[in-house]
């Protein structure tokens, strides 16, 4: 399918998540995308002052605050940190002072913005927010070469405690006043449109660098871990991973092991799953590490709670999964319909048993075949197509040059 991409414009990225993030990073991929037709300018996060403070560990201030610099990336695309520490307000529980607040926190970085777009001659900017409806809620106003105002919507983070408290009113103010809205799922797509009908699902890519191997060597906390394995890649959080489905996993199948990599919350640190002597915690890993787990996994899980933070979100380990030719069992929702073909979908703890005996006892699935034709529907999912339906939704939106 052919793509009208947006192209020969000055485009300034502002996200929610640092630019020197270690995990997945949606916006990051998007901008070197853009940045092949266009001048991009990323506005690196700014410290604030929570954390900022002394750690527990009675070790000082953090190391991570930003000096101001304008670094450039690549032809046509420069990262900016601005140098500021951003007054931590969330704590405010009166709407009205809240809003003070905050409107001179974004004062003060569309200040620095507008010093950077000036250093660079950027003209007749398209803004895109990566998800910030806090920092970013009054950029379009405060940045006069700002001539067009994308929000991207990639997480429902208002059902989180941290962003309820001020966020559900302001993500809908913000989603309101912006030109388009663009989400990376259907389901964030249609929740958007609730309050602007120029919202769009421009799904997403995935960064398959890794995970095309023909070979990968094994690790070495998997070497002495008896096969079959039943794994899982990713935060290992109550708020979205079911304790319940990976426990009836292990008991159903007492012949395998159930190998989870990725960070522990503090609930997950005390799990009762730990008592269980056929699953394995190994810890959060670098990123480029992780394909060499899943190489080497048999069946790979992702046993989602289903709640309004999972059920729409794009599953992209599930990409991961596929890209590496393996069968795959998860949660059915709502951003999981467009795997329907490619995954055992399930809807409980027992559907899970049920799958995982299918693939267990069917040779079938873990063919050349089957191989082939999970790795290339995986391969469809690029950040070229995603960035191709950001430009398709710009024009059909009506947000033209």
């Amino acid at each position: 399918m052919e793509h009208r991409f947006i192209k020969g414009k000055d485009i300034v990225l502002f996200s929610f998540q640092a630019w020197e993030s270690e995990i997945g990073f949606n916006f990051k991929d998007m901008a070197f995308e853009l940045a092949r037709f266009n001048r991009v300018l990323f506005i690196n996060r700014a410290d604030d002052r929570v954390s900022l403070m002394p750690h527990k560990n009675g070790n000082g201030l953090s190391n991570n605050k930003k000096a101001e610099q304008l670094i450039k990336v690549q032809d046509n695309f420069w990262v900016y940190d601005t140098g500021l520490i951003m007054e931590s307000i969330n704590w405010i529980k009166w709407s009205g002072l809240y809003d003070v607040f905050n409107k001179a926190n974004n004062k003060r970085i569309a200040q620095k913005i507008n010093h950077a777009i000036e250093e660079l001659s950027f003209k007749d900017v398209i803004l895109i927010n990566d998800n910030d409806f806090f920092r970013g809620l009054h950029l379009k106003k405060l940045i006069p070469s700002c001539s067009k105002y994308i929000f991207y919507i990639r997480d429902f983070l208002t059902i989180q405690p941290y962003f309820k408290k001020h966020g559900v009113r302001l993500e809908q103010k913000l989603i309101k006043s912006s030109d388009l809205i663009v989400a990376n799922s259907a389901y964030l797509a249609n929740y958007a449109r609730k309050w602007n009908n120029k919202s769009y699902d421009i799904g997403q890519g995935c960064d398959f660098e890794g995970y095309l191997a023909d070979d990968l060597p094994v690790p070495e906390d998997l070497e002495n871990i008896p096969r079959p394995i039943i794994g899982y890649c990713g935060a290992i959080t109550a708020m979205r991973l079911d304790e319940s489905i990976v426990e009836h996993i292990a008991e159903s199948f007492p012949q395998c092991s159930i190998v989870l990599v990725g960070p522990e919350d503090a609930h997950f640190e005390k799990s009762k799953l730990k008592d269980h002597k056929n699953i394995y915690f190994l810890g959060g890993k670098a990123p480029k590490s992780v394909p060499q787990y899943i190489f080497h996994f048999d069946i790979c899980i992702n046993p989602q709670l289903t709640n309004p933070l999972t059920i729409g979100n794009y599953p992209r380990k599930i990409d991961e999964y596929l890209a590496m030719g393996k069968p795959v069992v998860a949660t059915s929702t709502d951003g999981m319909v467009m795997f329907k073909e490619h995954v055992y979908l399930c809807e409980s703890k027992e559907d899970y048993a049920k799958m995982i005996n299918l693939i267990l006892s069917d040779k079938t699935a873990f063919s050349e075949a089957e191989k082939k034709r999970r790795i290339n529907f995986a391969l469809s999912h690029t950040w070229e197509e995603s960035i191709g339906l950001l430009g398709d939704a710009y024009y059909d939106a009506g947000v033209k040059n």
